[in-house]
């Protein structure tokens, strides 16, 4: 026997990676945690994980008879985002309305609204929010104050002293928030899945006792290392495009990028993936330890990545630590192949970081993996 197949042996290699592709899909925990979740989270998440604010109750306190407030009011009972308004007559009913979260904000419009506006001077009305649903409150508050500018533009037009600007958003026209979330939850879901496939794969030999064999069978460590990758690789990649495949069909997400720079992107995303979970299935004793040592490290990644907040809004350290993490370059990727088309020379300024990543942590996991097996 030669010296590369004592080695490396494509024939072992191959009888290893049926064995633990078999033990996922076999396995009713794995295929449970692996499988069934990331598919229920992408259409939970794609409804439910959204900043609009719809359905919410306002009050309004109007203490004005002019022309104006009815505008303003008449605009505020069409809009869709409004479910009730609720007309009221004193402060004391708008506290506590407010007080028991019966709506969001209240309008408080003074005596003299229309008077000024006539005049030809500055009108003023008050927004009270409630500020124990801080995020829902402002957006609400972003909504009142665009209604507002249009009673505004249609003043300045009653006055032939202003022309309105017309407003165009790029890429998502419509603003559809959906749009922007189910891209972004391909690459959430697809570093679960798998970092989870791989977290477990050590993890459940030694639980299961069948450890020590590996480490006396023929099996060199490299081929130990690929085996334990490539499951990883393949149903966190088949899961990654089946999530893009339902964004276009089933949500109707225009793709205007290119899928061959998009598919190598989520390649090299899923290795660098696998190698971080390699890494913790090196270090974890039981199935149990895997699962939380994946969560403790997936969760942050999400948060730091720029997927629920902007990475420009953190500190500087948490910046640069953002960099780190593979999921930060590709939901760039991913996001702008979905609505704007993105150059290939801009896929390749964040592809080139994913193929770093993937290169240090697969040698961090080699070196992982062949101490523990030693």
């Amino acid at each position: 026997m030669s010296q590369r197949s004592r080695f490396f042996g494509f024939t072992r290699l191959r009888a290893q990676f049926i064995k633990e592709v078999l033990s996922v899909l076999c396995d009713p925990r794995s295929r449970m945690v692996v499988l069934v979740p990331p598919l229920l989270q992408l259409l939970v998440f794609a409804f439910a994980a959204t900043l609009e604010v719809s359905n919410v109750n306002v009050a309004v306190y109007n203490q004005d008879a002019g022309r104006w407030s009815h505008e303003l009011i008449q605009r505020l009972n069409g809009v869709d985002f409004i479910t009730r308004v609720h007309h009221i007559d004193n402060r004391q009913e708008l506290h506590q309305l407010i007080d028991r979260g019966d709506v969001i904000a209240a309008l408080v419009i003074p005596a003299d609204f229309s008077r000024n506006i006539a005049a030809g001077g500055s009108a003023y009305a008050q927004v009270l929010v409630d500020g124990r649903r801080s995020n829902s409150g402002q957006i609400t508050v972003a909504y009142l104050s665009s209604i507002a500018a249009d009673v505004g533009a249609e003043v300045a037009l009653d006055a032939q002293a202003l022309t309105p600007v017309a407003v165009r958003h790029w890429f998502n026209p419509n603003l559809i928030y959906r749009w922007y979330i189910v891209p972004g939850l391909t690459g959430v879901l697809a570093l679960f899945s798998a970092l989870l496939i791989t977290s477990l794969s050590i993890a459940r030999e030694r639980e299961l006792g069948t450890f020590d064999q590996l480490l006396v069978s023929p099996t060199s460590t490299p081929e130990i290392i690929i085996s334990k990758s490539l499951p990883g690789l393949a149903i966190g990649a088949m899961l990654g495009l089946f999530m893009v495949g339902a964004g276009v069909f089933l949500f109707g997400i225009p793709f205007s990028g290119s899928f061959t720079l998009l598919v190598a992107s989520l390649v090299l995303f899923i290795l660098s993936v696998v190698g971080i979970g390699l890494m913790i299935s090196a270090i974890s004793m039981t199935q149990q330890q895997a699962v939380l040592g994946a969560f403790a490290i997936g969760v942050p990644a999400v948060l730091m990545s720029g997927f629920s907040t902007p990475v420009e809004n953190m500190p500087v350290f948490l910046q640069w630590l953002a960099q780190t993490i593979p999921l930060t370059h590709f939901l760039i990727i991913v996001e702008g192949s979905f609505l704007k088309a993105m150059p290939p020379a801009d896929i390749l300024a964040s592809l080139w970081p994913l193929a770093l990543i993937a290169l240090v942590t697969l040698t961090m996991a080699t070196v992982f993996v062949r101490g523990h097996l030693q």
